[in-house]
């Protein structure tokens, strides 16, 4: 009787029954692990309408300098921004990141579509040099699905080349609302960022540290 005591016990102290939880989650987690053993390079794409997509880019950017591994970064769209990504790069990580900022604005303040896709081809050539180089371990293609979504590039290049000119272990980030479908099929990973709630809407202007 006192045994089945202890077990009841046991049973109902909430520390005993998470731990016992993890113990089975972990379990299940390793055995799930030690199938995983490849290393590949990998597309990821950012898009949605929510705040986070440049950000978690930029974020990877500073996990592969924090590697020291060469990385870089083609900016389609910001180009003419003065972004806190881009001092702390330039300023004190230039010799493991290249950075090129090749857009001048969004469409709807550059107002002329042949400068633009103009700037965009001049872009595309730039990352298509950058990812071809194997030394370069990531490229972050920021705003190129904005490029992509008013055809000032096209998506049917864009693949082909992803798909049979990357290097093995070279991962690419592409970031961008409206990401085109045949992006989104090629990718290893997606991530959709939703908007619940923006302060755009509530009168805010961008600021600095948070947007750019």
């Amino acid at each position: 009787m006192q045994e089945e005591g202890d077990i009841r016990t046991a049973t109902a102290d909430p520390d005993a029954r998470h731990a016992a939880k993890m113990a089975k989650k972990k379990a299940a987690r390793d055995k799930i692990m030690a199938t995983k053993d490849g290393e590949k390079g990998l597309i990821l794409v950012h898009t949605g309408a929510g705040k986070g997509k440049s950000s978690s880019g930029f974020g990877m950017i500073l996990r592969c300098i924090a590697h020291e591994m060469p990385c870089a970064v083609v900016q389609f769209i910001k180009g003419a921004w003065d972004t806190g990504e881009r001092r702390l790069i330039e300023g004190h990580f230039s010799g493991l990141c290249q950075f090129h900022a090749m857009g001048e604005g969004f469409t709807w303040e550059t107002q002329d579509r042949a400068r633009d896709i103009a700037m965009a081809r001049k872009g595309w050539e730039k990352a298509k040099e950058l990812i071809r180089d194997p030394a370069i371990r990531l490229v972050l293609l920021d705003e190129i699905n904005i490029a992509l979504r008013y055809d000032y590039l096209d998506v049917a290049e864009v693949v082909d080349f992803l798909r049979s000119e990357k290097p093995p272990l070279t991962h690419v980030v592409l970031t961008g609302r409206n990401a085109k479908e045949e992006l989104v099929e090629l990718a290893d990973l997606v991530t959709e960022m939703t908007l619940v709630k923006h302060p755009f809407r509530s009168g805010i202007k961008a600021q600095p540290g948070v947007e750019f």
